[in-house]
């Protein structure tokens, strides 16, 4: 296994490049801003990009996917649930992304936006029990991802309880690799340090701890952050319904 995080502070967010060396097969994750340095990390790993991936239809930034994908010859992945203008690879709950000996099955967590993925990753040279879950915005340390961006806020929440209460069931050993930390606009209570454990957030973040629907419901609902600066034409412009954010 082969892991490369690249955290970026403007826009706040985390991406990642995994997978196995030797030519092997690798996946970038929700890449952001100038594309060589995913490609440079790739090249001095010794891999090779086979799937791009947004863990979902971002608001904050604009994404680097599809041209990532296009300069790397890859595939270019969403969830299926993904309103988009342009051909991508669709994934489903519990599809596999093959990696050479690595393996990461889609777990579709629709909450923080109705399309959002998560990726539970699995070293077979180690285990064939799972490593470590790429979260994206649906959870984060210290807090779940904010629910308004796509659809209204309570409907995002009812959707984000029943995500959580999948995660939560995951292994506590299982590493959190999260796709933003503080200073992010699209949690609340973000920790600055970048990764954490099921078991771990278990315990000490509130919001992922709460396991009573209409609890949580509240929770989320109150104390909403302000949206991100041109959040909608941000989303719009990486669904490809607009050219361009304004």
């Amino acid at each position: 296994m082969i892991l490369r995080q690249f955290l970026h502070t403007d826009p706040v967010g985390i991406s990642y490049l995994f997978g196995c060396g030797g030519k092997a097969a690798a996946a970038v994750i929700d890449p952001v801003g100038d594309i060589e340095p995913y490609l440079r990390a790739a090249e001095d790993a010794g891999m090779r990009i086979h799937f791009v991936i947004d863990t979902h239809v971002h608001a904050d930034h604009l994404s680097a996917g599809r041209s990532l994908a296009e300069a790397a010859g890859a595939k270019y992945v969403l969830s299926t649930e993904a309103d988009v203008s342009f051909p991508f690879n669709g994934v489903h709950n519990g599809d596999v992304l093959p990696l050479s000996n690595v393996s990461a099955t889609v777990m579709h967590t629709p909450g923080h936006t109705p399309e959002h993925i998560c990726l539970l990753v699995s070293d077979r040279t180690r285990a064939d029990e799972p490593w470590f879950v790429l979260t994206g915005h649906t959870l984060m340390v210290g807090d779940l991802g904010r629910t308004e961006l796509a659809v209204s806020a309570e409907e995002g929440a009812k959707d984000l309880f029943r995500s959580a209460g999948r995660l939560r069931a995951l292994p506590d050993h299982v590493e959190i690799l999260s796709g933003a930390y503080a200073g992010s606009v699209c949690g609340r209570r973000l920790s600055g340090k970048p990764w954490s454990t099921i078991g771990f957030e278990k315990r000490h973040n509130e919001a992922f701890g709460i396991e009573d629907e209409d609890e949580f419901i509240r929770f989320m609902l109150a104390e909403i952050p302000p949206a991100p600066p041109q959040a909608a034409q941000i989303r719009a412009a990486n669904s490809g319904h607009t050219a361009a954010a304004a």
